[in-house]
């Protein structure tokens, strides 16, 4: 990441929380908490919950409707469906059993197995199996809002 980016982002980050503090913003102290796990362990990002009605799409129908739902998701959560597209056609060519027993990685973003269980949990889909394409493209999209696409090589 260039200078330029990192400090930009700072600069978001010290009006969001100047506006936050100043009382711009009114925040429950609820929502201000961090999450915990019953094992104590804290995550940076509260668990949220994904409703259904966010691209309520049957992605079993076939890989025309895995690349509707891949679209659906990037549009709702910003980020550009042609590379959410690329990318999902380079990882798996859209087919949500995917596997690579090398690396362990599954589903149509091919999701580290040691990974996903925390993706998923922390982006609304826990318990979910990653070959269940909806939560796999839905968790990536989240992911690519907050991190950007590094995780799978830019």
């Amino acid at each position: 990441m260039n200078e330029a980016i990192r400090l930009r982002r700072v600069l978001i980050a010290t009006l969001i929380l100047t506006a936050i503090m100043s009382g711009a913003f009114p925040v429950d102290r609820a929502s201000a908490m961090p999450n915990t796990t019953t094992q104590g362990v804290r995550y940076h990002m509260k668990r949220t919950y994904v409703a259904r009605s966010v691209c309520p799409i049957d992605w079993r129908r076939g890989t025309y409707h895995v690349k509707r739902l891949i679209r659906c998701a990037a549009h709702y959560y910003t980020v550009g469906a042609d590379k959410a597209l690329a990318i999902a056609r380079r990882e798996s060519n859209f087919r949500p059993r995917a596997y690579n027993a090398w690396s362990c990685a599954k589903g149509i973003y091919q999701h580290l197995c040691r990974y996903w269980p925390g993706r998923a949990d922390r982006y609304g889909f826990d318990g979910w199996s990653a070959y269940n394409a909806r939560a796999n493209i839905i968790v990536s999209m989240r992911m690519v809002r907050r991190y950007g696409w590094q995780p799978w090589g830019g």
